[in-house]
């Protein structure tokens, strides 16, 4: 059964130094608060993992935490480039990135490769494409059966993956309902997981749409309303695109970053 926790200890037992850490959600459910308490509790050296990493690995990234990306697209949608990712990759600031670019099929076929206990995933993908000359974590695969030659892409398997859903009940199983991504495989995938909720029920709803996570396979929850804002839950707040837009200003500047980072998330007002 999960174990219910606050986000600070959550964050403190299952995320470390150097760890794999996947930050999941699809254009809702983005687990940002979590992912700005990494910051607050200084984590470096991580290998951050995300299909599509957006404001929150920006932060991420210009606050230090990362040396490594495996992402598949990367940007503030709807708006434009992440700066601080940019800054990293080109000039080496706060930190260098090191970079593993995939499609989003490759990245969804390496957590079901593994959530499913295996060492690869075989797929159509990337024929005509010139990743093969700049990554070296595509390989191809010849099917004993057809001799169709196949691309071979790695298991991603998570030191930590941590996501945000709508509810948990009591016993930690976790409900999560609307645009889902690969929230699911990326917490079978990995070691250890945190799931951030916006409420512990008693009971949770019966909902023909909704993905659940049993408590056995999930190693912690925390509540944390609001817990991806500024992107949505649904059913409880929707988008803050203002937010975003006034990110790409922010995020432009190195010392508009650094001072948003320190009244934002370091040291907050009220904090």
């Amino acid at each position: 059964m999960a174990e219910l926790v606050g986000l600070a200890e959550g964050i403190a037992t299952l995320v470390r130094d150097g760890d794999v850490v996947a930050l999941e959600g699809f254009t809702h459910l983005i687990p940002v608060r979590a992912g700005q308490e990494i910051i607050r509790q200084g984590r470096r050296d991580l290998t951050l993992v995300r299909m599509t990493p957006d404001i929150i690995y920006d932060q991420l990234i210009g606050a230090g935490c990362a040396s490594r990306l495996v992402f598949s697209w990367g940007g503030n949608p709807g708006v434009g480039s992440l700066h601080r990712f940019r800054d990293a990759v080109n000039n080496g600031w706060p930190a260098p990135l090191e970079l593993d670019e995939h499609s989003h099929a490759g990245m969804a076929n390496r957590y079901v490769a593994g959530a499913s206990g295996l060492p690869f995933a075989v797929m159509r993908g990337y024929a005509g494409t010139d990743l093969f000359r700049h990554n070296a974590n595509l390989a191809t695969v010849t099917c004993p059966f057809t001799g169709e030659v196949l691309t071979a892409v790695p298991a991603l398997r998570p030191d930590v993956t941590v996501i945000h859903a709508q509810r948990a009940d009591r016993k930690g199983n976790v409900q999560m309902w609307g645009l889902t991504g690969v929230q699911k495989e990326a917490v079978l995938a990995a070691d250890r997981s945190l799931v951030t909720v916006e409420e512990v029920v008693d009971t949770l709803d019966p909902r023909p749409d909704a993905v659940v996570l049993p408590g056995w396979v999930v190693t912690a929850v925390a509540v944390v309303p609001g817990g991806a804002r500024p992107s949505y839950a649904q059913d409880y707040y929707d988008r803050d695109n203002d937010a975003y837009r006034a990110w790409d200003a922010i995020s432009r500047d190195r010392d508009a970053f650094t001072a948003w980072l320190r009244t934002e998330v370091l040291d907050p007002v009220g904090s």
